[in-house]
């Protein structure tokens, strides 16, 4: 498929989903999808590096490269965003001059090793010396990838505001041109795009002859500008006034979109917002996408696009062909925007991963790195689960070496939470009776259990209609709440009241192969009492030797993810109608009084209090506790009749 690369100055990174049509669907990744781009060149993105937010930077399948300024806050700023499907850079840089550092570097990036290096950076003399170099790539205008195929350069030029401003702006452009005509020495192809800040003809502008007249200048006075000079000198069919300036003796780069539409007038790309020009057409065309002569060929359209609201920019871009000439052969254009051995023949090896970010890329900015999902963060990976199963075996029966590694296992996988209840190892590794002289190992200090949750009524209720059903009982459903690792355990059978009655009425300590797995406690002593007169010895973290497994005591219960996925569906399922002090449903009302709680919700008890329900004062007294769907909702003991 052809690839496109997109310019667009966005006036502020966030403003265009402010307007249609992104207002409807507020992601990068739809914006980008709609402009049907795989390279997007964002200028005067207006934010600093503690702003970069995760819709900004984590897109899927897209890498993406900032150079934001280094002192004036939320000013300027350049972005790449590149699709890693289509293409993929092999180099990176931050600044047009190379004095910049990568991250977590000291070396600047010309100073970095050949193979490193894009190159084609300023030499000596070759820029004037009235402005710092380090001051010139201070203020995040320009960001540079290196592809097989070509450079490219995204940058955003200095504007006209005043004459404070004109040294620093005449100086950027000059190394501007210095590095594009560097970069084509060495045999290398260049994209220049941007934001440029120049008009190139009169085509190009709205009302240029009353301009003029104004300015008292001629056209000739209008062109001869250093910013347009520079900009004709450089672009194939420029208008230069007089002779050539030194090392600017031939151009070197082609204007796309005057190329496709050579006569085309109204063809602007900024218009003043203050003086609401737009919608009359009153602008200028200051933002190209510039070729050099090598891959002038490869490109099949090149358009803006005026239509698309967001900015006082509209977006302009270049299309190339799905197939290219390339040393005399032709190749697919994947082939030469990836690094080797991604694609070949246009049919892709291997897909991009985070390892091919370059160290420039937002996405190894330490706040984004490594992200986990949540899926993650409740399961851990096999090996670790059986090496930690492992080194807890020390039984020397069979039997008991498989209940321990069962346990252990357990424990181990529930360690992300202390409040979890313990999890009873499956019934099929529990059959077989440990041996009297084996040793089972348990963590040193288990997960406490948790206290049984109270009635379903004591949780706070939220606000919105949903539908209820009548609870069964005051204190019906499970007594305790259960765990999210229920929720991912395989099913397994749950043992009939028949067996649980048979393992309860055992008297002996040792449990047989018929009692519940559900009754096996890793952490406490088989030879401990459970009478009720005999205090329950404390879990130690391991078991005395030759002691057997005992039973649940009969004031404790472990609960099975069967039990706990019937817990959180109950839980999570409709809404109970709670039962008040006599056990009766409640009702439920909705206050009509004006004040902090009109509109909201809650339950009470329905009977009257008195023959009539009602108090001399008018007003209605609960006889009971209100349940309220709200914890913003203030109670008081009494409520007007009208509320």
């Amino acid at each position: 498929m052809p690839l496109r690369i997109t310019s667009w100055n966005v006036n502020g990174i966030r403003n265009p989903f402010g307007y249609e049509p992104w207002r409807a669907n507020r992601t990068y990744q739809a914006m980008f999808d709609t402009l049907e781009t795989d390279i997007v060149v964002i200028q005067e993105a207006k934010i600093q590096r503690k702003d970069l937010q995760d819709d900004m930077v984590l897109i899927p399948g897209w890498d993406v490269y900032f150079s934001l300024p280094k002192h004036k806050k939320g000013y300027s700023g350049v972005a790449i965003y590149t699709r890693s499907s289509k293409c993929a850079p092999i180099r990176a840089e931050e600044g047009i001059t190379g004095i910049l550092c990568p991250p977590n570097s000291a070396t600047s990036f010309r100073d970095l090793p050949e193979d490193q290096q894009i190159g084609g950076y300023p030499k000596p003399g070759q820029l004037s010396s009235e402005v710092d170099e380090a001051i010139l790539d201070s203020e995040g205008r320009c960001v540079i990838l290196e592809f097989p195929a070509f450079v490219l350069i995204g940058v955003y030029s200095p504007a006209t505001r005043d004459e404070s401003r004109d040294e620093f702006r005449q100086a950027y452009i000059n190394a501007m041109d210095v590095r594009v005509r560097n970069l084509v020495a060495m045999g290398k192809q260049v994209i220049l795009t941007g934001d440029l800040n120049i008009i190139r003809s009169e085509l190009d502008t709205a009302g240029l002859a009353e301009r003029l007249r104004k300015e008292e200048l001629s056209l000739d006075d209008f062109f001869s500008s250093p910013s347009r000079r520079f900009f004709n000198q450089i672009v194939f069919g420029g208008r230069v006034v007089g002779g050539r300036d030194e090392g600017r003796e031939e151009p070197v780069l082609w204007d796309l979109c005057r190329e496709f539409h050579p006569t085309r007038t109204g063809m602007y790309t900024c218009w003043e917002t203050k003086k609401n020009c737009r919608p009359g057409n009153f602008g200028s065309r200051i933002d190209y996408v510039l070729c050099s002569s090598g891959i002038k060929d490869w490109f099949i359209d090149s358009n803006i696009q005026e239509g698309l609201l967001g900015s006082d920019h509209c977006p302009v871009y270049a299309t190339m062909n799905d197939t290219v000439n390339h040393k005399g052969t032709t190749v697919p254009v994947t082939d030469l925007m990836n690094p080797e051995g991604m694609f070949s023949k246009g049919e892709r090896q291997r897909e991009w991963t985070i390892k091919d970010a370059l160290p420039t890329s937002a996405k190894l900015i330490p706040e984004f790195k490594n992200r986990r999902s949540i899926k993650d963060m409740f399961f851990k990976k096999p090996a670790a689960a059986a090496k930690s199963a492992t080194s807890t075996a020390t039984g020397s029966s069979q039997a008991a070496s498989s209940v321990t590694t069962t346990l252990s296992t357990v424990l181990e996988q529930e360690s992300f939470t202390q409040d979890d209840p313990v999890f009873s190892p499956p019934p099929s590794q529990t059959t077989a009776p440990p041996s009297s002289n084996s040793t089972i190992a348990s963590p040193q200090k288990p997960p406490p259990k948790r206290a049984a949750a109270g009635s379903l009524t004591s949780r706070p209720q939220k606000k919105g209609k949903v539908s209820l059903t009548k609870e069964t009982s005051k204190t019906g459903g499970s007594a305790s709440q259960g765990t999210l690792k229920g929720f991912f355990k395989p099913k397994t059978p749950v043992p009939s009241p028949s067996q649980e009655t048979a393992g309860t009425n055992n008297t002996s300590s040792t449990p047989t192969a018929s009692s519940s797995a559900s009754t096996l406690l890793p952490a406490e002593s088989a030879a401990e009492s459970h009478s009720p007169n005999q205090p329950r010895r404390e879990s130690t973290g391991s078991l005395a030797k030759g002691s057997p497994l005992s039973t649940v005591p009969a004031d404790e219960k472990v609960f099975d993810p069967i039990e706990n996925k019937a817990s959180w569906s109950k839980l999570l399922g409709k809404r109970v109608v709670p039962k008040c002090e006599h056990g009766e449903d409640c009702i439920s009302r909705t206050t009509k009084k004006p004040g902090v709680n009109c509109g909201r919700s809650f339950f009470m008890c329905g009977r009257p209090t008195g023959p009539s329900g009602k108090k001399e004062d008018g007003t209605t007294e609960f006889c009971c506790k209100t349940f309220i769907w709200s914890s913003e909702w203030k109670p008081s003991s009494s409520v007007s009749a009208s509320g």
